[in-house]
């Protein structure tokens, strides 16, 4: 099966196919927006994906809830961003992905901010990094309520239990800097097993693998 086909086969799935082709993207009228908004960023971001994230600062509230819609749809779906990034993405295949995410949105996207950005995005082949801007923006809007995030890493999934216990621990540590924790999980196999705990600009590694590397390290030095 070609990857165009490939494309079609899930583009069904999620229901795509189905949406009617939408009017050609105008550049200008995202572009225009974006240069006279005059709220600045809570936080640098950096890279094209921060880039984006930090252009949509105008209306955070209303944003933010358009950007987290699209990022359940990501969670959901985890082709998603494979059928983004396809190259062999046609106008009328990226026309109707922008009216299904649109759809997802509702009606919370005041102004339709995040309608002209995704057009942007489609218009200059870049929706591949549509769920990195989501994250992106996440961060920002954290920086804006005072919170930090707290990403646990492990091996296999952490039930809710063991990561309230782990937010507990780090929000009386000095590391939580006084600020509302945003627990972020997050698996990675590669870990082996142990955590791997990242607040702000600190990380803790307590994972297997790095114990590993570390007793590896030691033995080739000693030897």
């Amino acid at each position: 099966m070609s990857l165009k086909q490939s494309h079609r086969t899930l583009s069904r799935r999620v229901g795509y196919n189905k949406l009617p082709q939408i009017l050609p993207i105008n550049r200008r009228s995202y572009a225009q927006a974006a240069a006279v908004q005059d709220t600045k960023p809570p936080v640098a971001l950096f890279g094209l994906d921060g880039t984006y994230a930090s252009a949509l600062t105008s209306s955070l509230e209303s944003t933010s809830k358009s950007l987290a819609a699209l990022a359940e749809v990501f969670k959901k779906d985890t082709k998603l961003s494979i059928i983004l990034s396809a190259p062999t993405l046609s106008p009328s295949d990226k026309s109707q992905i922008v009216q299904e995410l649109q759809r997802h949105m509702g009606s919370v996207d005041k102004g339709e901010t995040v309608k002209n950005f995704l057009k942007t995005l489609s218009d200059n082949n870049r929706l591949g990094i549509l769920q990195d801007v989501c994250d992106k923006f996440g961060i920002l809007m954290g920086a804006a309520r005072g919170e930090i995030d707290l990403t646990v890493t492990s091996a296999g999934k952490l039930d809710g239990k063991t990561l309230q216990r782990l937010e507990t621990a780090v929000a009386k540590s000095e590391y939580s800097q006084g600020k509302k924790l945003k627990v972020v999980p997050k698996v990675n196999p590669d870990i082996m097993g142990g955590l791997v705990v990242e607040i702000g600009d600190r990380t803790i590694d307590l994972s297997v693998s790095s114990k590993i590397a570390k007793m590896n390290k030691l033995l080739t030095d000693t030897l």
